[in-house]
């Protein structure tokens, strides 16, 4: 199994863009056949190190994650989404 997380700064990090970045993200369930279980947080500190939105992703497999990142669904709707309201993003991608 492969754990994909990554971590949203937002270029307007009101609550609203964030519960509407959540909503996004969680619309994968369903959606995107290949995701095991996903979860996505929104958070509360806001610090100066602080991201706003977390999304945690469980595949399969490499290769499901590969074909995740190509997912009709996840490429049009969810990074389209993604990409034009984050700051900055990191990610990690690690074996469970």
């Amino acid at each position: 199994m492969i754990k994909h997380i990554v971590c949203f700064k937002l270029k307007d990090n009101s609550i609203e863009n964030c519960e509407k970045a959540k909503e996004i993200l969680l619309s994968m369930e369903g959606n995107v056949p290949l995701i095991r279980d996903i979860r996505v947080g929104i958070d509360f500190l806001h610090s100066e190190r602080s991201y706003d939105v977390i999304l945690e992703v469980v595949l399969d497999n490499a290769k499901a994650l590969e074909d995740y990142q190509n997912d009709p669904y996840h490429c049009s709707v969810v990074k389209t989404h993604m990409h034009a309201v984050r700051e900055s993003c990191i990610a990690i991608d690690y074996e469970l």
